[in-house]
């Protein structure tokens, strides 16, 4: 089902792991209902920064995306609603709301890119949050990864069930 959501279905990263595609197939099975409300819980707290008239229709999901491309999480903004994709593995349960709320920025904006307006909602956000709020002459390279948080160096671990889940 995710692969539906991204640009490109090689960016989902689990069919083409032959070791590994059962297991983290099993977990998804047990485990993503639960991942996945996290998340939503996440959505939800960016949602109540903004006042109900100017909030997008937007869904989110956990999947996990392929290490090639680089990505903790996207947004799918040619999508009705518009979809908001994290790599739960890539990212500590901890730091959600981080990558969470930089892609709602994209997504409340409806552009891609890491320009003035995606600055000032993302300060925006990062205040309303308590998060970490970037500098006001940020460019376009570090708010390309703002809030900071550590990428996870086996983000594969967390979707074989080897690491812990959904905040615990």
């Amino acid at each position: 089902m995710a692969q539906s959501f991204v640009l490109d279905p090689a960016m989902v990263d689990v069919m083409e792991n032959l070791r590994d595609r059962m297991t983290i197939c099993t977990w998804i099975g047990k485990n993503i209902d639960v991942v996945n409300e996290s998340l939503r819980n996440c959505l939800e707290a960016c949602h109540e920064c903004f006042y109900p008239e100017v909030r997008r229709a937007m869904r989110i999901f956990a999947v996990p995306l392929a290490q090639s491309f680089g990505l903790d999480g996207l947004c799918n903004i040619s999508t009705i609603p518009i979809t908001i994709l994290i790599d739960a593995g890539r990212v500590a349960p901890q730091n959600w709301l981080s990558i969470v709320a930089h892609e709602y920025a994209h997504a409340h904006l409806g552009t891609p890119g890491h320009h003035q307006d995606f600055a000032a909602v993302l300060f925006h956000l990062c205040l309303g949050l308590g998060l970490e709020t970037p500098g006001a002459q940020m460019d376009a390279t570090i708010l390309r990864s703002w809030p900071p948080y550590p990428s996870i160096l086996d983000p594969l671990a967390f979707w074989r069930g080897e690491t812990l889940h959904h905040g615990d």
